[in-house]
């Protein structure tokens, strides 16, 4: 049987983290910044984690 593909689009939004969990950044931070506030547009800064119930779905895809 041919290797699995990671998906590119995965490849490039999400990161694994030692402990096997998966960062991902926040939506609604590259554009139309004027309107939002400095607090806002600082939490969108961070990273996040994915959810618990998506995990399994974005590991396939990344081939983890």
């Amino acid at each position: 049987m041919p290797k699995m593909k990671t998906n590119s689009g995965a490849k490039k939004r999400f990161k694994l983290t030692g402990t096997g969990k998966i960062k991902r950044k926040h939506a609604y931070h590259s554009h139309i910044l004027t309107k939002k506030t400095k607090k806002q547009k600082r939490n969108l800064a961070y990273t996040g984690l994915v959810d618990k119930a998506d995990e399994k779905r974005i590991k396939k895809l990344l081939c983890v």
